[in-house]
Order: C-alpha cells, then sequence, then structure tokens
C-alpha cells in the first residue's frame, strides 16, 4: 500500500487506500429526492470512472498536468468521478467559470459562457449518466466520450490541485476537516450541502473519503424521507 503523504496526485492518496481495502463496498450513494433516484458506486466503481475521465482529458483533450480545469457541477455522482479525473491528470480544479481554463466540465444548463473556452466537456447529469441532447458544435458530451476510454489509469505529474493549493495542502485540509467533523473509517456521512466552494468541496467529499468513511449525498432533499434514510443507509454521521 501507499504511504498516502508520498502520494502525487489526490486520487493515489485517498482512493487507493480504499481499493486496498474494501474496493466493493459503497463509497458514494447518491439520491434526489425529487425524482426518486439512487445510484451507488463502490470504491472499484468511482475508480473505474474517474480513471475514464483522467483518460478523456490526456488523451482526447490532450491536456497535460498542470492545465487548469473548471468544474461547473453540483455535487453529484457524476462529479465525484469527474474531480477524482482531474486529479489524477494532474490538473488544477477550479469550482467557477476562469478565463485562463483549458477544459470546462458544465452541467447542461450551465453552459452559457463558455463558449470561449478551448474545450467544453457537457453533462447531463442523468441519474443513469445517460448524453446530453442537441448539444453545440464543438462541445462534448461527457457520458458519450467518457465510456470509451480506459478503465485504468498511471499519472504522469501533477501541479496545483484545487483552486492554487497544492496536493499536500488539500489533503491536510482534508484530513483536518474529517478530525473537525468526527469522520472515521467505515463512517456513512448523510450530506445535502453543495460542493460550489473548495472548502465545502473538502467538508462535504475530500475529508470523507480521506476518513475512508463513505458518502450518502442527496440532491432536493425531502425532510419527510430522513429518518428513513438513516435508518435505511446505516448512516453514522449527518453533515
Amino acid at each position: 500500500m501507499r504511504d498516502i503523504d508520498q502520494a502525487t496526485t489526490l486520487p493515489e492518496a485517498v482512493l487507493e487506500p480504499i481499493l486496498d481495502r474494501e474496493p466493493a463496498a459503497p463509497r458514494v450513494t447518491w439520491y434526489d429526492d425529487a425524482t426518486g433516484a439512487r445510484i451507488e458506486l463502490s470504491g472499484l466503481t468511482l475508480a473505474n470512472w474517474a480513471a475514464k475521465t483522467g483518460n478523456l482529458i490526456r488523451d482526447e483533450f490532450g491536456l497535460t498536468p498542470g492545465a487548469r480545469v473548471a468544474v461547473l457541477l453540483p455535487a453529484h455522482w457524476q462529479t465525484a468521478a469527474v474531480l477524482l479525473g482531474c486529479w489524477w491528470a494532474g490538473t488544477e480544479v477550479v469550482l467557477h467559470a476562469d478565463p485562463d481554463a483549458e477544459l470546462v466540465f458544465a452541467a447542461a444548463d450551465r453552459l452559457a459562457g463558455t463558449e470561449d473556452a478551448p474545450e467544453v466537456a457537457a453533462l447531463s447529469l442523468d441519474p443513469m449518466g445517460g448524453p446530453v441532447r442537441d448539444l453545440p458544435i464543438g462541445v462534448t458530451d461527457y457520458a458519450t466520450a467518457v465510456r470509451v476510454h480506459g478503465d485504468q489509469f498511471l499519472p504522469g505529474g501533477t501541479g496545483a490541485a484545487l483552486d492554487g493549493m497544492p496536493v499536500s495542502e488539500v489533503l491536510t485540509e482534508a484530513r483536518k476537516s474529517a478530525a473537525r467533523q468526527g469522520f472515521a473509517e467505515g463512517d456513512r456521512v448523510l450530506s445535502s450541502a453543495s460542493w460550489d466552494t473548495p472548502a465545502e468541496l473538502i467538508d462535504g467529499y475530500l475529508a470523507v473519503l480521506t476518513a475512508g468513511a463513505s458518502l450518502v449525498q442527496v440532491a432536493n432533499p425531502d425532510p419527510a424521507l430522513r429518518e428513513r434514510r438513516v435508518a435505511s443507509e446505516r448512516v453514522t454521521c449527518i453533515l
């Protein structure tokens, strides 16, 4: 097992311990209470989606470590994979529109304003990962493009990881957040928090993975379903 303090990329630091320990256990469980959708990804499935995304970034979009990628996506199971894929490819993630971004991953309803970006990949955020229909010319459909790429990825280096922070700093902040929130290995963390800022992303996603816990992320939460979900998902922490 790799020492996470010696890891080059965030996925090496947070995913490899999970894959060594419990690859088939649930790692991200996503609900949308507005539609009734539920999707669950094991650590291995999350890693496969992330590796495919990393290969897409490197081989199809031609980005190299240190490139800047804007991720304009809500807290979602596909976003969880996109972020890890960006970090596996060694790229820097920013969570806002950025004129210096070489690639933008955007929800279909956030494509306005991305016209000048060198590369844009659109996500439908369909629960089953379906494609976006009737995309503008020049915009790549993530769901269609990512599937043809390999589910193994060999990192080739890294630059800043998140909004100027290097991997080591992000890991340190994620560990501090996990300790502050009481996350531990094996916990099931229920959350409906957004990932719109670096602090929110670290608190609501990376802290969970760094602790070896798993995430139950709920979009459009229905308060009436909370108590039953806590029981059915064996939730141990609520964010």
